[in-house]
């Protein structure tokens, strides 16, 4: 059990911080360290709408509204290529919206890349509906954004998101994932509340019908899978069934000590030359985990998960991954995603403990 007695406003006032110095003067957050050497000090669409959850829950709407009008600026300035991608199905990875950009230009970078990750642009949509929805404070303050909005879900409808396959969450291999057609079913579900955005009722059918079809699988290749969690929290899109069925295979077969692996087999930054047996341990999957108990009122076990964060925490933040059965964390620390995940969870638990 972790202790009630343990400062959680000086714990997650450690970690804004860290969190914080992610941010680019243009409102982006890097995924990682702005001085890191793997790439990490770019800005990807999925990371900052993950990184933006810990301002949302401390109610720093300044920061989210800096950072999602750069996102949307973003979709502005490659507005051309989403016009070209809505007239004419896209064939070729680079056609597609792009999944991470230049945090201070927003120019996209050109080199081979998974960019087919259709939850990206879900995650996205989700957010804003669900802020247009709830928050006191408009995101969508011009008619600009509104337009880029309408096309966005236009896109969606050309590339037919609920069979198209993607590189997912991971950016790996092309399959139709579970996580990025129910990413692209809660964006649309979210954004057609609003007012001026057009959404068609069998949008969003396909994707309901396709995601039922996968589920509780992740993909035809992936039986369980981290990512799936994301239907749970944050989109809520799935039946109880559903989402009892996914914790009790992620917990199954993904939890580990550090963290929970992303996939039975899964090379990145896998210690074993062969490339299985040894997954890396994704730290943020504990807060992630710690978040969903904490929803659904389990609290016994969301302690559990956030004492396993407490142990793996460094002073440089919470790291990507560690390497499996060490005490090795991999250079992306601290990384923003998990950052800000460690951060709901603190907050939501000491929300709980407040009561």
């Amino acid at each position: 059990m972790v202790k009630k007695g343990l400062n959680y406003n000086n714990l997650i006032s450690q970690h804004l911080k860290i969190l914080k110095g992610l941010q680019y003067e243009s409102g982006l957050f890097a995924a990682s360290d702005k001085s890191v050497g793997t790439g990490y000090d770019k800005s990807w669409l999925r990371d900052n709408f993950y990184e933006c959850l810990a301002f949302e829950v401390i109610n720093d709407w300044d920061t989210v509204e800096k950072t999602y009008s750069a996102l949307l600026e973003i979709f502005l300035k490659h507005e051309k290529n989403i016009d070209k991608a809505i007239e004419v199905k896209p064939q070729h990875r680079h056609q597609y919206i792009h999944a991470r950009f230049h945090p201070e230009t927003f120019d996209e970078f050109w080199e081979e890349w998974g960019n087919k990750q259709n939850d990206s642009v879900g995650a996205i949509l989700f957010r804003i509906g669900e802020l247009e929805h709830h928050h006191k404070r408009s995101i969508l303050k011009e008619p600009k954004y509104y337009r880029i909005v309408n096309k966005l879900v236009k896109y969606l409808r050309s590339i037919e998101y609920w069979h198209d396959e993607d590189s997912g969450m991971w950016e790996e291999n092309e399959e139709i994932h579970a996580s990025s057609v129910g990413a692209c079913v809660a964006g649309l579900k979210a954004v057609k509340k609003i007012p001026g955005i057009e959404v068609p009722n069998d949008l969003i059918e396909k994707g309901k019908e396709s995601l039922m079809k996968l589920l509780p699988r992740e993909s035809e290749k992936k039986f369980v899978d981290l990512a799936l969690l994301s239907l749970i929290y944050p989109y809520n899109i799935i039946t109880s069934t559903q989402r009892e069925e996914i914790l009790k295979n992620v917990e199954y077969l993904l939890l580990r000590k550090k963290g929970v692996i992303r996939y039975k087999n899964d090379y990145y930054y896998n210690k074993n030359p062969d490339g299985y047996s040894e997954e890396a341990e994704w730290c943020f999957g504990l807060s992630w985990l710690a978040i969903i108990y904490l929803k659904l009122g389990r609290i016994k076990k969301a302690e559990f998960f956030i004492k396993q964060m407490l142990s793996i925490d460094t002073k440089k933040g919470v790291p990507e991954l560690y390497f499996s059965n060490t005490n090795k964390p991999n250079e992306n620390t601290p990384l923003g995603w998990a950052e800000s995940l460690f951060i709901v969870a603190l907050h939501e638990l000491n929300e709980k403990h407040l009561v």
